[in-house]
């Protein structure tokens, strides 16, 4: 029986990792079809989380077969390769069976015409899926814990700073920007739209080489506690930061 091999990663450092990178997935589908006779025309990557549904290598699988070499199987080391989302994964599974090509897994082996099987699957994209969502609540704790320490913990950098294993460290070139916009605003009560025009005369651009426009200089302005030293994230109040400010704690 003629198969594909697909192989899916969540991220470019786990392509190589030892534990669930491609070659050990590779393997394992090697040993499954040399075990059950099949023989593979064809291997597909994807690196890119279970989560998503646009997966250009899937997709070929999937929506078009015809640019494929002729198969009967798709062959993944573990189902939650193919997904982690039990919606997902369903629709994929029925979107091969009408094609009369069967979804195996190396790992989770389901009995033709078992009434369980189903449920089996089910359940183990359910657990797939829980541990997505756990791995994500961990990761949003994490950050949460450390914005609670004044700590950056993503999102967009405000000008004058940018981030260096994690952390925020002035940066020489735009915090000239930041001292203008509030010198001109403290000192000489200067309009948004003439303080454009100074930054623009003083060849001063936004990161995407544009002039500064009124809307982004309020945005400075009002993240004023940030470049005295305070650091907000997401509905948290602001709190202490870890990061030297640009400005007095009075203007």
């Amino acid at each position: 029986m003629k198969a594909i091999g697909y192989i899916r990663v969540s991220t470019e450092e786990q392509s190589a990792d030892d534990k669930y990178g491609i070659e050990v997935q590779k393997q394992a589908i090697s040993d499954y079809v040399n075990r059950n006779d099949f023989e593979i025309v064809c291997w597909l990557t994807d690196t890119i989380s279970g989560a998503k549904d646009n997966r250009p290598e899937l997709d070929k699988i999937l929506y078009n077969a015809d640019q494929l070499p002729a198969h009967e199987a798709v062959i993944v080391f573990k189902n939650d390769r193919v997904a982690r989302d039990t919606k997902l994964y369903f629709y994929y599974f029925y979107t091969l069976e009408k094609r009369n090509v069967k979804l195996l897994s190396t790992e989770e082996h389901f009995s033709e015409g078992d009434d369980f099987a189903n449920i089996y699957r089910s359940l183990l994209m359910f657990v797939a899926e829980q541990e997505r969502k756990n791995i994500a609540l961990r990761t949003g704790r994490g950050r949460s814990l450390k914005a609670q320490c004044g700590g950056y913990s993503g999102g967009n950098k405000p000008y004058g700073y940018y981030c260096v294993d994690g952390m925020l460290m002035q940066n020489p070139e735009e915090r000239p920007i930041v001292e203008t916009v509030f010198r001109e605003h403290d000192e000489n009560h200067t309009s948004l739209l003439d303080i454009c025009e100074i930054l623009y005369d003083g060849g001063y651009r936004t990161r995407k080489g544009k002039r500064f426009q009124p809307s982004t200089i309020r945005g400075i302005l009002s993240n004023r506690p940030f470049y005295e030293g305070k650091y907000k994230y997401g509905d948290m109040g602001w709190v202490q930061g870890v990061h030297s400010p640009i400005l007095p704690l009075e203007v």
